[in-house]
């Protein structure tokens, strides 16, 4: 087709398939008999397949496993041909399904993107706009997880429909490409509602509006709300929450603190803060790997204006209020929903928010290092797994529009991640600190004592009271959702220091502890930067590329390839501090400790400039799994360090290019995919274990036994795969099950000795001590949130862990040198025959787990089935669901393109 320059060699996937409109009819015969509407799942057993297939993969082979990205349809492979108004055409093919809009009017065009957007997401379009409201119970159903999950968004960007409102009109008065881009979402809503009418009028609407009584299945009396364009607002929130975020744990990281001050003293206790806090390692693996220096949020000696809680004073910020009937359960905060929760599922994880994300992953190689000298480039989002996805494929042609890829259900009007004619670009999360934690004092404007019930606040001397946000909610049972009657109120507080999260004291003086976020108000800014992406006039090179990445506001790392150049861009609002704050302590609520410029009322201030931020152009590679971005560009949470899953990547690109090494389409699909399949503790901290293990005899037959199959799963790659493709069993089984034991178990034994119960406590609050596969074997939690929180069968693992502490530590314990030690040994107080008698003796009680004990169990899987504990599961959104495939920690989305020509 005209205007591609891939020549056959872009491909991409997104299981489980593009259609995800089943109507009533259809869900029946989906639970009934099995059967499914066509392109629901045709893309699932190809993403499957990969993890088998890899290692004989071809360039000739490489289509068995992902689609054809090329621009248009060839005539042979038309399934369908529509055209919902003159000036738009929407072509399906036969083999996914896909639309392949192309419009001779930029209307025309976004009306289309509209149209299909409905066709294939409708019932998750409208999901998801009642999710960004904290409304999903009163639609969906009262389940205890729809309810956790309304809270937890509620909580973090709640707003009334005149601030979404405010949201447009800040935008419209940009002119200039905003104004071009409101039009572009209000043909695009034109489109959404021309459908909606269409399919409620011919009663081929999906089944879900039927199933929650919005329509009624017999009559077809009902409806379905039309979108309007605060829902895209929403949607935003959504989207800017889950992925485009970072910062907020705070106070955590002041827990942490003030255990390690208690437990060794002030100096001591402060080394041992930071040591773990690795907010700079030294070890740990990077985008930028060639010395660049983006200094951000560095850690001060001295820090100013922290705030430290009192120790126990903290308590969770109460959301839930009026509560009646079903609402009536002791769940006060999104944080104590979450047993509750998995006990009644509802339509999306419960702790789809709160559960702490790693998203995406990159792998770039330049062209000097490539197999024909044009870049290659295998990367897309981490994005969870739903039934239908929450991303949709699409092709847009149109006036100033030309690119094919994914896009999330209901702002697709421009794709977000995939190519263009003669480039392709895609995220990985990048989490830098964009959000602060303000310990804001309380205040009476009566003159009563001032208590941490007080509803005003301190603001430049003035007491002001809170702003008060409602969300009333009330749900009755329906054929999806049996859930009894209910309601409740949902209320969050806003301070001009942001929103309330918590109360306590500091240094005796009650205060609110408040969460400012740089994009609260701001979700639907980047608006512009992916017009930009999408726009073949405004990306033509990486320079151009890098100019539009920065129109975008969420917190993102950007790659791009096209046949001359990769290059990389860290997008975000990242706010200028005061001098010496350390961003990751609670702060004073006073001028001395504000961003830059910091105006309250439109919540913006003076951000760092675009070439403060971590940036390159054709690095011999890029890799990205959510790990530290460059030298000086801190870390926002716990845990980036030695040992982090961006080095599953960075080791095998590396050996890719070893010795003149040259990269393909193939072999860093191969990269990608060993890296997906391998449990991070095996190939990163076994050999560690092993070492110090090996310095004596073992002489406990079970031990024995267990180190030995350990050792010879290390030296069969540490994979977690099956014996042969649909075998559902493991190679190496009994190891992976004693590794999957034994974690928790280890990281408890080398480490709560040393730190005692508090600091423990408080560190498995700010950073989860493991995240396996399967979402169990979580260990202790702590804090009032805990951070294992998982949510199993999600794909994704090894984000989260404690496993740069074990790393580190046991290398010190054999006298390694050890670059950003920890500030205290740890595993036998740093006796190596005590570490290894704790290492012995955690081994003996994991190899003595049964696999019913390592794997409980859940409504999916029966009690010690290893393999199906570690499936994915596409999660149901809707009527329909899909079968469960073997692991794989890899993007949901994915592209593998070269491109070998340029405009």
């Amino acid at each position: 087709m005209a205007g591609d320059y891939c020549g056959g060699h872009c491909a991409d996937i997104l299981p489980p398939g593009e259609n995800g409109n089943a109507t009533l009819a259809e869900i029946l015969l989906n639970r009934m008999f099995g059967s499914r509407p066509a392109h629901t799942d045709d893309q699932l057993g190809p993403y499957a397949a990969l993890a088998s297939g890899y290692p004989g993969l071809t360039g000739a082979t490489l289509r068995n496993f992902f689609n054809d990205a090329s621009f248009g349809v060839p005539a042979d492979q038309v399934a369908s041909t529509s055209n919902p108004r003159s000036d738009v055409t929407i072509v399906r093919d036969k083999a996914t399904g896909v639309p392949h809009i192309t419009g001779t009017t930029r209307y025309g065009t976004e009306f289309g993107a509209g149209y299909a957007a409905a066709q294939d997401r409708l019932w998750v379009m409208d999901l998801f706009r009642h999710v960004g409201r904290g409304q999903l119970s009163g639609f969906a159903g009262g389940a205890a997880a729809n309810r956790q999950l309304e809270q937890s968004f509620w909580q973090a960007a709640p707003y009334t429909e005149a601030e979404l409102q405010q949201q447009i009109d800040a935008i419209a008065a940009r002119g200039g490409r905003a104004t071009q881009a409101l039009a572009d979402a209000t043909a695009y809503l034109d489109g959404i509602n021309q459908y909606v009418k269409e399919s409620y009028n011919g009663r081929y609407f999906p089944g879900e509006y039927d199933l929650t009584g919005h329509v009624d299945p017999i009559t077809n009396a009902g409806s379905i709300e039309p979108f309007k364009l605060t829902d895209l607002v929403a949607l935003a929130s959504v989207v800017g929450a889950l992925f485009g975020s970072g910062g907020g744990g705070e106070l955590n990281s002041a827990q942490v603190r003030s255990a390690a001050e208690a437990r060794y003293g002030k100096e001591a206790g402060d080394a041992v803060w930071k040591s773990l806090r690795e907010a700079d390692d030294p070890e740990a693996v990077q985008t930028l790997h060639d010395g660049q220096r983006f200094p951000y949020a560095p850690v001060p000696d001295t820090p100013q204006g922290a705030a430290l809680p009192d120790p126990g004073s903290v308590v969770p910020e109460r959301m839930v209020y009026d509560a009646t009937g079903s609402a009536g359960v002791k769940a006060t905060t999104a944080a104590t929903a979450t047993a509750t929760a998995q006990a009644a599922p509802g339509v999306l994880p419960g702790n789809l928010l709160s559960a702490k994300h790693g998203m995406s992953n990159a792998l770039l190689v330049s062209g000097a290092h490539t197999d024909d000298g044009h870049p290659v480039a295998v990367f897309g989002p981490q994005t969870g797994y739903f039934a239908p996805q929450l991303l949709m494929l699409e092709e847009i042609q149109g006036p100033g529009i030309s690119a094919r890829g994914a896009a999330f259900a209901g702002l697709s009007f421009y794709v977000q991640l995939g190519r263009g004619q003669d480039y392709a670009w895609s995220a990985t999360s990048a989490g830098q600190d964009i959000t602060d934690t303000y310990a804001v004092p309380l205040c009476t404007t009566d003159g009563s004592p001032v208590t941490t019930a007080a509803d005003s606040y301190l603001w430049h001397g003035q007491c002001l009271p809170f702003d008060r946000l409602e969300r009333r909610n009330a749900w009755s049972p329906t054929t999806a959702d049996s859930t009894p009657a209910g309601s409740y109120t949902l209320v969050m507080y806003r301070s001009r220091y942001g929103l309330v999260t918590a109360r306590g004291t500091v240094g005796g003086a009650p205060v609110a502890f408040t969460s400012l976020r740089s994009t609260y108000r701001h979700e639907a800014d980047s608006i512009i930067g992916f017009q930009e992406l999408n726009d073949p006039g405004a990306v033509h090179d990486a320079a151009s590329f890098q100019r539009a990445a920065q129109d975008i506001n969420y917190t993102f790392n950007w790659f791009y390839a096209d046949s001359r150049d990769i290059a990389y861009y860290n997008s975000g609002s990242n706010p200028v501090r005061a001098p010496g704050v350390d961003a990751g302590l609670p702060l004073k609520a006073e001028p001395a400790y504000e961003w830059a410029d910091f105006d309250p009322a439109s919540n913006t201030a003076r951000y760092t400039p675009p070439a403060e931020h971590p940036q390159s152009v054709n690095q011999d590679y890029y890799v990205s799994w959510n790990n530290k971005q460059a030298d000086a560009y801190t870390a926002a949470g716990f845990g980036n360090g030695s040992v982090h899953r961006g080095n599953l990547l960075d080791d095998r690109v590396k050996a890719l290019l070893a010795n003149g090494g040259r990269a393909s389409r193939v072999s860093l699909t191969q990269a990608m995919e060993g890296a997906a399949l391998a449990d991070l503790r095996a190939e990163d901290v076994l050999p560690d274990l092993i070492r110090v293990l090996r310095g004596g005899p073992v002489t406990d037959p079970a031990t024995a036994t267990a180190l030995q199959q350990l050792e010879a799963w290390l030296a069969d790659g540490g994979l977690r795969k099956e014996t042969s493709a649909g075998s559902h069993t493991y190679a190496d089984a009994a190891a992976i099950r004693v590794m999957d034991a034994w974690w928790p178990l280890l990281a408890e034994g080398v480490m709560r000795p040393g730190l005692g119960d508090q600091l423990f406590t408080a560190l498995a609050g700010a950073l989860q001590v493991n995240e396996s596969p399967s979402g169990g074997q979580s260990g202790p939690g702590g804090g009032p949130v805990s951070a294992n929180e998982a949510i199993p069968h999600k794909g994704s693992a090894f984000q989260y862990g404690w496993w740069s502490y074990l790393d580190k530590d046991l290398r010190a314990v054999l006298g390694d040198q050890v670059a950003g030690p920890l500030a205290r040994p740890y595993c036998g107080g740093g006796d190596l025959a005590a570490c290894r008698a704790v290492l012995l003796d955690t081994l003996k009680r994991a190899a003595a787990q049964t696999a019913a004990q390592v794997y409980p169990g859940d409504a999916d899987c029966a009690a010690g089935d290893q393999w199906c504990a570690d499936t994915i599961i596409q999660r149901p959104l809707g009527g329909v669901t899909d079968a469960k495939t073997t692991w794989q920690n890899r993007p949901t989305y994915q592209q593998v393109v070269q491109f070998p020509a340029h405009r």
